[in-house]
């Protein structure tokens, strides 16, 4: 470590590089390694016009080391001072590497490591041109999201097959940009395929605004979500109020007499094996026939109460105007095949995403609706097997809500689907975007299923430690700086990308925005004027739910 001038005196091939060596090998150990730096050095570069060096030896940067005809490129994760005066020791993470051509650049550069360098071996920093030759896309299909950090126009790349094959995650606490970031994702993608097919779960109503010209939407006023869509767990959770041992005996008559209701039909023989979970039609006003026939059938000393709750509460939803979405109209017809094509953009003509607005939808039964799309959504993938594959990309906002931590919160069959989803999607054609701000809150099966992970800004320690437990061990590094990103930055690690990346998200046009930009309160709060009339006009529409 005494002086790197006698190396560079010396002739060592790798000093004719772009800039000096700042280091030296210390210690090799598998992934993770340990490299000595001199601090002088370091500060030196830190004014150097290259970006890049300038930034080479800091936390969450790169550097390189030469073995044999190949540059080995590794991410500095912690920064230490030396036993030594003015030296530094780094623990960092092996990236991949790359060719050295002729002129001794790098070129081909792939993940992975094949050898390892020797103890002592000189460490250089990162110029934009081994940027470049890094995260230079190849001819699989991508879309670019960014720039990466700390380059000016090195673009960042997502690859589309891996990262969707195998699900991924976009993480970020409340006001880092993540609705943005989700837009840009979903409009590069629909750009690169404009014949694709994306459900989107929207909670709170705030990517209609930013889907309109390459999306349809729906929400309450055009769903129609038939009602004999839904499985019998799912009926439960709709129609069942009661808990524990009374809960089963309510569940075993409202299995016998939705089996009665969904047989009872003038063609049912065409569906060949009917059970309680078949999406065949029937009618409300036989499942009210029935359930009172069935009532009737006891004899005066029978407990006629588990009848009589199902009976008030299926009176309830058919009076309740919340519902119309779901249980409307004396008329039912077989809607399946149109709701389908319509929900899942088959054919899309150019419009890819199904944006489903769910902010209308009475909260008891949120849970339930995005149930029955999630489910219609893997159970289409499975039943379409023989067919020409049509892969469906589900993006789940706000997904803490429906698959939570804790086992024991309602909506049991919400949770189920998406859990199966996260495990079984993949070979069905059925791929998973979740999006939410506390992945603390989500239950882990489902965030280690995710291949690619967009971590943006996260401020609470156990979201960070949640991330840094799904994230591969390479990434480290980066994850040091999740606390320190600014807004619309993001880490992305994972399948969908070569290597671990620091990308600042490109700016996304005002028509393609999400309407989720935060009140000014400063501004806000100066104005005045027509107070009467906007009570007037919120309390009508309060009233009215939104007509």
């Amino acid at each position: 470590m005494s002086s790197y001038s006698d190396s560079t005196a010396a002739g060592d091939n790798t000093a004719r590089s772009a800039a000096p060596p700042i280091g030296q090998v210390l210690e090799i150990a598998g992934s993770g390694s340990r490299v000595v730096m001199d601090a002088a050095r370091l500060n030196e570069l830190q004014d150097h016009p290259d970006a890049s060096i300038a930034m080479s030896g800091q936390v969450g940067s790169q550097v390189k080391m030469k073995v044999a005809g190949s540059w080995l490129v590794a991410n500095v994760r912690t920064l230490r001072a030396g036993d030594e005066g003015g030296t530094v020791i780094a623990n960092v993470d092996f990236l991949g590497e790359g060719q050295q051509n002729s002129s001794g650049a790098m070129t081909g550069f792939r993940r992975g490591v094949t050898r390892y360098p020797i103890p002592g071996a000189m460490v250089l920093p990162v110029s934009t041109d081994d940027m470049r030759a890094i995260f230079a896309a190849d001819d699989s299909p991508h879309v670019e999201i960014g720039t990466v950090y700390p380059t000016e126009d090195i673009r960042g790349t997502l690859y589309v097959d891996p990262m969707l094959s195998k699900h991924f995650a976009i993480l970020g606490s409340t006001g880092t940009g993540k609705s943005t970031a989700v837009a840009l994702i979903l409009h590069r993608i629909s750009l690169l395929s404009p014949e694709g097919h994306i459900v989107m779960i929207d909670p709170h109503g705030e990517y209609s605004a930013a889907f309109k010209s390459c999306g349809e939407l729906f929400n309450v006023d055009n769903l129609q979500l038939p009602y004999w869509l839904l499985n019998f767990e799912e009926h439960c959770e709709v129609l069942l109020t009661t808990q524990g041992a009374e809960r089963q005996r309510d569940a075993d008559i409202l299995a016998k007499i939705l089996l009665a209701a969904r047989t009872k039909g003038k063609n049912v023989e065409q569906y060949g094996k009917v059970t309680v979970d078949s999406p065949i039609p029937y009618l409300l006003t036989d499942l009210n026939q029935i359930l009172v026939g069935e009532m009737g059938k006891l004899d005066r000393a029978g407990d006629t109460t588990p009848y009589q709750r199902l009976k008030n509460k299926l009176d309830e939803i058919r009076a309740d105007p919340r519902y119309n979405f779901m249980f409307s109209g004396m008329l039912v017809s077989d809607t399946m095949g149109s709701f389908i094509a319509k929900l899942f953009r088959l054919p899309s003509h150019g419009r890819p995403i199904s944006i489903v607005d769910v902010s209308g939808v009475p909260s008891e039964v949120t849970s339930v609706v995005v149930s029955v799309l999630a489910r219609m959504v893997f159970d289409y993938a499975i039943w379409s097997r023989t067919e020409a594959q049509r892969p469906l990309l589900l993006v789940c906002e706000e997904a803490h809500r429906y698959v939570p931590k804790d086992e024991t919160s309602g909506g049991q069959a919400v949770r189920k689907i998406l859990e199966r989803i996260a495990k079984e999607g993949r070979k069905y054609g059925v791929s998973l975007g979740l999006i939410t701000q506390r992945p603390s809150d989500l239950a882990e099966g489902v965030l280690s299923q995710c291949g690619t992970i967009i971590s943006m800004r996260l401020n609470n320690d156990r979201d960070q430690a949640c991330v840094r437990a799904a994230m591969p061990e390479g990434a480290r590094g980066f994850l040091d700086a999740i606390p320190a990103l600014r807004n619309r930055e993001c880490i992305v690690c994972g399948e969908g990308v070569a290597i671990p990346i620091r990308v600042r998200f490109d700016d996304l046009e005002p028509e393609k925005r999400p309407a989720s930009s935060d009140p000014s309160f400063a501004a806000s709060w100066r104005e005045t004027g027509d107070e009467e009339g906007i009570i007037q006009r919120t309390v009508r529409r309060w009233r009215g739910h939104g007509r």
